[in-house]
């Protein structure tokens, strides 16, 4: 198949695994199970508001149901698999969608005087780079792989 650069699949399947599969499904499965070790390791904050931690625990549930997706995706696109390809879409714009919602999210955290870990500049540009790089690439990759 033809890609944007070469091994351009590898990459993007790399990247799928750790910040969408390891990241994603396995910290927000970790989150709701254990959340006491959720918080010990950092995925969770401590000081985050009861109003705040609804919406986090809803996002959390809604990475679990759809982010075992992104590991077969990975495996996949790794593999130069069609259909590894074709689930590249799945991550690829749930990544990009995670980056945006992530940062107006914590911007709108920051706004409102809640200066949690997340919302500090080093790792909120940080995370939301990482899922928007890694989305941008997965969607290339499946745009450029038909």
């Amino acid at each position: 198949m033809h890609y944007i650069f070469p091994y351009a699949n590898i990459i993007a399947g790399i990247l799928v695994l750790i910040v969408g599969f390891g990241f994603h499904w396995i910290g927000q499965l970790i989150a709701l199970v254990d959340r006491d070790l959720a918080i010990r390791i950092g995925i969770w904050e401590a000081e985050m508001p009861p109003e705040y931690q609804v919406y986090e625990n809803a996002i959390a549930t809604a990475d679990v149901a759809i982010g075992w997706i992104y590991g077969i995706a990975a495996i996949g696109l790794i593999l130069d698999t069609p259909w590894g390809i074709t689930l590249a879409w799945v991550p690829g714009v749930v990544l990009v969608y995670h980056s945006l919602c992530f940062w107006f999210w914590t911007g709108n955290q920051k706004k409102a005087g809640h200066n949690l870990e997340f919302t500090k500049t080093p790792a909120r540009i940080g995370w939301t780079l990482a899922n928007l790089i890694t989305g941008m690439l997965a969607i290339m990759v499946a745009w450029t792989g038909i």
